[in-house]
């Protein structure tokens, strides 16, 4: 397998477990906000970005504070 494909089935990879990991699990998040992680996605800007339920927008994976198991 070419390097380059190799890299991106390396990150591809990760995104799934993470969304395995994080999907319907209770967050919060370092400003406060808290709630149930909706959707993880993957920004070429930004890189891993979850969405909370009851609150519009999505923040980077690195502002969890607490993880919790639903």
């Amino acid at each position: 397998m070419p390097r380059a494909k190799a890299h991106a089935a390396a990150i591809l990879r990760e995104c799934h477990k993470a969304e395995t990991e994080l999907i319907g699990k209770a967050v919060v998040l370092t400003d406060g906000k808290a709630g149930t992680v909706e959707e993880l996605c993957l920004d070429e800007a930004h890189g891993l970005r979850l969405s909370v339920a009851g609150h519009p927008g999505k923040w980077p994976v690195s502002t969890i504070k607490l993880l919790a198991g639903c």
